[in-house]
């Protein structure tokens, strides 16, 4: 089986969690920015680069990994076949850069021609955020692990 190497950028502001969707793949979930490490590439490097070219946006605040999971997939439209060992790393930011914009990914790790993304933010901390089917192949698993850690640094321990 083939092993894929992932970096993914959990960015919050306040309780807002910056997540996108795909317009024209309606089908597929809702996703953080981040995706496949070049060879030599750190995970840290990674998600640093996959945020600006998934975001259109630089990244110049720390991040911090808060967990790391492992999902096989198979016969996922437009993904690569095999083991994707994930690190998700958690930042945050003071403003959002907007509320909503559409930024096209011009070298999907699958290959193909550009996706377009749609951004925005939503309330981690909303109700119907904690439903997993919303999310695309796991990224929903990371919410109540996220969360927890939010809760812990506004109560000032870290």
């Amino acid at each position: 089986m083939d092993v894929y190497h992932k970096a993914y950028v959990y960015l919050t502001c306040g309780t807002d969690l910056l997540v996108f969707s795909e317009p024209d793949f309606p089908h597929v979930g809702l996703q953080v920015p981040g995706g496949t490490l070049d060879p030599g590439e750190s995970y840290l490097q990674a998600a640093r680069r996959e945020f600006c070219e998934e975001t259109g946006l630089s990244l110049d605040i720390a991040l911090e990994s808060f967990a790391d999971q492992d999902r096989i997939l198979k016969n996922v439209p437009d993904c690569l076949d095999g083991l994707h060992r994930r690190r998700h790393f958690h930042g945050s930011v003071r403003e959002k850069a907007a509320e909503e914009w559409e930024h096209f990914e011009s070298s999907p790790s699958a290959g193909g021609p550009p996706i377009r993304f749609r951004l925005f933010w939503i309330d981690l901390f909303a109700s119907d955020v904690t439903r997993e089917a919303r999310f695309f192949e796991g990224f929903g698993e990371q919410l109540e692990t996220l969360r927890s850690r939010m809760e812990r640094q506004s109560n000032g321990r870290h």
